[in-house]
């Protein structure tokens, strides 16, 4: 098997993790093409002593840590980078790595070491400092959009425990909608196949045609929404989904968000 059909299937969640990180759809694929052209350029240097995965997002994190992350990014396209910038101070990009790798990549203590360079040791200890700073940042009012009732009770009890509000709970892309207008959310939690075979998808549309929201889409299937061909989400978790996951995900998407921008 070729190189190229050894790395396909990773490259869906790679980008993921490229925009969850950035905060941004086209920076974060930015940092991916570049990390494919540094492959094609040299085949060679791709790491041969570790699982295909592994090795792609190795070469993907020495393309990031190139970059100087204090200073506008060599693909900012203005959006989300300018709202970090008031968090980089107080959370560091290696820390977030670290509870990205973990939390919603699934890498192993040991593997996300060796992603970033550091001990396992230093790995949970940087996870441990990512979720309290960016926790401490953030507070926001939460739509939930999903029909399971124990699935929306598990997400409103993780919103909770990290101190946010549950502004409601929609089931159907109107009662979506009618609850967004009615509570402005500072953010959209929302499955993609909904109660009455409305889509999810169709109501954050709604949402997003009347105001500004980050939103996580919760999906069982999500390469299907990362296929490259239309705007996709920056915040993606699949499920059957972890606590840690959500909890990573609510994080990430609150830190790029306005509305919560630290007091200097």
């Amino acid at each position: 098997m070729s190189l190229g059909q050894q790395l396909a299937p990773h490259l869906p969640f790679l980008r993921r993790y490229a925009r969850a990180l950035t905060g941004n759809q086209s920076n974060g694929d930015n940092y991916v093409r570049a990390t494919l052209e540094a492959i094609v350029a040299a085949p060679d240097e791709f790491p041969r002593d570790v699982d295909a995965r592994l090795g792609l997002y190795r070469t993907f994190h020495a393309i990031w840590s190139s970059t100087d992350p204090m200073a506008p990014s060599a693909f900012d396209t203005g959006s989300g980078e300018d709202i970090a910038q008031a968090r980089l101070s107080r959370v560091t990009p290696l820390s977030r790595q670290a509870l990205l790798l973990t939390a919603m990549e699934g890498f192993t203590t040991e593997d996300a070491a060796y992603l970033i360079g550091q001990s396992s040791e230093k790995v949970e200890t940087l996870v441990d400092e990512a979720l309290t700073e960016i926790e401490g940042q953030t507070r926001a009012n939460v739509l939930i959009i999903e029909d399971e009732p124990l699935i929306a009770m598990d997400l409103e009890t993780i919103v909770r425990d990290q101190g946010h509000e549950v502004c409601g709970i929609a089931v159907t892309r109107d009662e979506a909608v009618a609850a967004a207008r009615a509570h402005r959310p500072g953010l959209v939690l929302a499955d993609i196949q909904l109660a009455d075979d409305s889509s999810g998808i169709d109501a954050v549309k709604d949402i997003l045609a009347e105001f500004s929201v980050p939103v996580i889409f919760i999906t069982a299937f999500p390469e299907r929404l990362l296929t490259g061909e239309r705007p996709e989400p920056t915040f993606l978790i699949t499920k059957p989904f972890q606590r840690a996951t959500v909890k990573a995900a609510i994080a990430q998407a609150l830190f790029f968000d306005e509305a919560t921008v630290p007091a200097a």
